[in-house]
């Protein structure tokens, strides 16, 4: 036996083999079909260049109709066909909607809501993650599907579950209370240490014994900020245990397929950085809003997280829309050229396979509106004959597959904090997690800056910058690694309300932001929110701009200001500081500067720094990302503008789309347009792939 073949690398290197390429394809739901589209489904999936499939995500209610009544036939026609013409399935576990007879005969599997609504079936995920028989059922599930699909040749790669905690994300019920008290005493061991972290002797809520403590079910106010956040950690890991459980049986059944499952881009219930370990491949279900101007970069952050989540390898696209959702209040489509611009930026930022949700739109059912490959007027379309050049154009560069991105600037983010951040009872409901994130995460894009979003506990030391924004909760040990990063000649960016309160959501003493005061050279003492629409003045040295949401009264120890308020009894308060700690520099933002202020704070940071754009003198707008190996690197440009643009190379580059693949020393880029560069030699003459291997 191959040990190494059972491995995570392993498993994805036979996967990659498998594939040949960048993965391409969507969900596929043929069971709401008749048998004979299936022909006609496989005809056209020959001409789209599909390569892969998720399968079988909500069909435990046809696979298992009855208790212990089995039946696969359906599917075993589906596999036989996919793997007759080379398409590879992610086979789903089939766990995420429990059928109609498990509901029946057991309505304790049901989840139940912070004000005891117990939720009915109907939609899906309706299932308490703690719920045994809910645990039970679909572990019997799991045996019996990875038993009898052991050895098929579609099988290529496990789907386990599906976007956990898109929907119910916690459970209030019975079985959660006794869950999470179970929780509670591993990660306590002592109430008199949960009444310490939870500061129970407020509003006389000090437990005598594990016993008596419950969710944060509805109160007549607010609950106990700590004990809403260890529910939140605890839900996650409610959540995680319902996939390991799964995990565990595939594993041992098939130690050679891989295992993934498919978070939500955007999602707060479910920490990707907690699960990261226990998964093979990272997958990402990924929305951007077309109504939004920047989408791109929205999804841009994204793509970074889930990449960083798993280490820096490739990650899946497992989900995106062809061109319309149906869950907005208005749901926009996709500009001609929009679909393929964003697939690959996925691709550029790390993914190793594009699929969408779903294969042929549904007739029937919640999601008739969202778009399909294939939609209801036929392949005859725009968005079919689209995503079909977009699969054939993915196969012209197999050598994408398996490199990687690297950057020199880290965003951290935590879900800890997350979750903390947005608890009720705070000086301000406008300081959210992903919008601060957004707030720097934007201005590092446009600078053409390649960025890593990263927990906390990720190795800082060879980035040049690290940005950190409102990060909340900052346990002191983390706090000390980041002085000890600036010390030691790294360079900080911190925002406003970062480093307030430790792990347990308790203040930390002595001045804000707390473990962070000696590596800023500041103070604060208090906060000043602001109302909703003020704007307020503030200037540097020769710069000008306005500064909304929040200002904190800031004392300088040892920092300087590099920004100040105007106006007053704020006039000359410091808006935005520099300080020189050790051999290094720490900048704080005490309040949110307007975009083009807060780009000239972080392009200052960025020069002093050393860290430099992926290519000189990019316009705005085009995103240019290198993904490499040890034997060749690929350089991609996107743009994202209503502009024709021309880039110059600083050296000669294959362009990798073009069918003879010449040598290039610029590239020109109408709207939406992107290039895929490689660097010499490359073949001249590829390969063709046949994607599916008909």
């Amino acid at each position: 036996m191959n040990d190494t073949a059972h491995t995570p690398a392993g498993r994805m290197a036979a996967l990659r083999a498998r594939l040949g390429g960048i993965g391409f394809g969507a969900d596929y739901n043929p069971e709401q079909w008749p048998e004979a589209t299936r022909a006609e489904d496989l005809a056209l999936m020959a001409e789209a260049g599909v390569t892969v499939v998720n399968l079988a995500i909500f069909a435990w209610a046809r696979v298992e109709p009855a208790r212990d009544a089995y039946d696969f036939g359906y599917f075993d026609r589906v596999m036989d066909d996919l793997a007759a013409h080379g398409i590879t399935a992610d086979l789903a576990t089939m766990t995420a909607a429990p059928p109609p007879w498990l509901v029946t005969e057991h309505p304790e599997v049901l989840p139940v809501t912070a004000a005891g609504t117990v939720l009915s079936p109907g939609g899906r995920q309706h299932f308490c993650p703690s719920s045994p028989v809910f645990r039970d059922r679909a572990a019997r599930l799991v045996e019996a599907v990875a038993t009898h699909y052991r050895g098929h040749p579609a099988l290529g790669l496990w789907h386990v579950g599906n976007e956990y905690g898109c929907h119910v994300s916690e459970c209030f019920c019975a079985a959660s209370a006794a869950d999470f008290r179970r929780w509670l005493t591993d990660r306590y061991k002592d109430v008199d240490a949960l009444n310490d972290a939870w500061s129970t002797d407020f509003w006389s809520q000090r437990y005598a014994s594990f016993d008596q403590v419950l969710p944060p079910r509805e109160a007549p106010t607010y609950p106990n900020p700590s004990q809403q956040l260890d529910f939140k950690r605890f839900s996650n890991d409610a959540l995680r245990a319902c996939f390991e459980l799964e995990t565990d049986i595939l594993r041992r059944v098939t130690p050679e397929i891989p295992v993934t499952t498919n978070f939500l881009a955007g999602l707060k219930s479910v920490d990707m950085y907690d699960w990261a370990p226990a998964m093979d491949a990272l997958s990402l279900d990924s929305y951007p809003d077309p109504n939004w101007e920047h989408a791109h970069i929205g999804a841009a952050m994204s793509y970074d997280g889930i990449r960083c989540a798993g280490g820096g390898e490739p990650w899946l696209l497992t989900e995106q829309a062809p061109s319309a959702v149906n869950w907005r209040a208005r749901n926009a489509g996709k500009e001609p050229g929009n679909m393929r611009l964003w697939s690959w930026q996925a691709v550029a930022q790390g993914a190793d396979a594009i699929m969408y949700f779903q294969w042929r739109q549904s007739r029937g059912g919640a999601e008739k509106f969202h778009s399909g490959m294939v939609p209801h007027a036929g392949p005859d379309t725009r968005v079919f004959q689209e995503v079909a050049a977009l699969g054939r154009e993915l196969a012209m560069v197999p050598e994408l597959v398996g490199t990687r991105v690297r950057n020199r600037v880290a965003l951290l983010s935590d879900w800890n904090s997350w979750w903390a951040l947005e608890l009720d009872s705070h000086p301000s409901d406008g300081v959210r997690h992903l919008d601060r994130a957004f707030d720097h995460y934007a201005p590092l894009f446009d600078l053409g800056i390649g960025v890593d979003v990263v927990h906390p506990d990720a190795d800082l030391s060879d980035y040049r910058l690290v940005v950190v924004p409102s990060l909340y909760l900052l346990s002191a040990e983390h706090g000390d690694k980041l002085s000890r990063y600036v010390a030691d000649g790294g360079s900080l960016v911190v925002s406003f309300f970062s480093g307030i309160v430790d792990e347990h959501d308790r203040v930390h003493l002595g001045g804000y932001p707390g473990p962070l005061r000696e590596a800023l050279g500041i103070s604060v003492q208090e906060f000043w929110p602001a109302d909703t629409g003020a704007v307020f003045p503030v200037q540097g040295a020769g710069d000008s701009g306005t500064a909304d949401l929040w200002r904190e009264d800031v004392t300088l120890k040892g920092a300087r200001a590099e920004l100040e308020f105007v106006g007053p009894e704020w006039d000359g308060r410091p808006a935005a500081t520099v300080h020189s700690h050790g051999t290094g520099t720490a900048r704080y933002i005490a309040t949110r500067p307007d975009p083009a202020t807060m780009r000239d704070l972080m392009a200052r940071a960025c020069t002093e720094a050393g860290v430099e754009p992926v290519l000189p003198a990019l316009p705005q707008g085009v995103q240019a990302v290198v993904r490499a190996n040890a034997e060749h690197d690929v350089l991609l440009l996107l743009n994202h503008t209503n502009t024709t643009h021309t880039i110059e190379l600083p050296t000669p580059r294959h362009n990798l789309l073009s069918p003879t693949r010449p040598l290039t020393t610029h590239i020109t880029l109408p709207p939406r347009d992107i290039a895929a560069l490689g660097t010499p030699p490359t073949p001249t003459h590829p390969t063709p792939i046949s994607p599916s291997g008909v």
